[in-house]
C-alpha cells in the first residue's frame, strides 16, 4: 500500500463516528435538562415546604448528575465537554452546601 493510498484511507471518516458522536450529544443533551428541571422544581418545593429531604436531594442532583455528563464526555473522547462539565460540578459544591444548609 502507498502512502497516497495510506492518507486517502486516513481521511475517510468512519461511518460508525458520526452516529456515535450523535448518540453521545443526545446523552448530554438529555442529562442536562434533567439536571436544570429537577433542579429547579426540587430547589422551589424545599423552599416552599418545610426544609427537609428535598434540599437534600437537591444538593446531591446538583454534584453528581453533572459529573455522569463528564464521564459520558470524557469516556466516549470528548475532552473538552467533559471538562466543562467537571467545572461545572466543581463550580456547584458551594451552591450545593447552600442548597443543604451546610454552608
Amino acid at each position: 500500500m502507498t502512502q497516497q493510498e495510506r492518507l486517502a484511507l486516513a481521511r475517510i471518516e468512519d461511518p460508525r463516528e458520526a452516529v456515535r458522536r450523535r448518540d453521545v450529544a443526545l446523552r448530554i443533551v438529555a442529562i442536562t435538562l434533567f439536571w436544570l428541571v429537577s433542579l429547579a422544581l426540587l430547589i422551589g418545593w424545599g423552599l416552599t415546604g418545610r426544609a427537609g429531604a428535598e434540599r437534600n436531594v437537591a444538593a446531591l442532583l446538583a454534584i453528581v448528575v453533572p459529573f455522569a455528563a463528564a464521564v459520558i464526555a470524557t469516556k466516549n473522547g470528548r475532552w473538552w465537554l467533559g471538562g466543562t462539565y467537571v467545572v461545572i460540578t466543581l463550580a456547584m459544591v458551594l451552591p450545593a452546601m447552600g442548597i443543604a444548609g451546610l454552608g
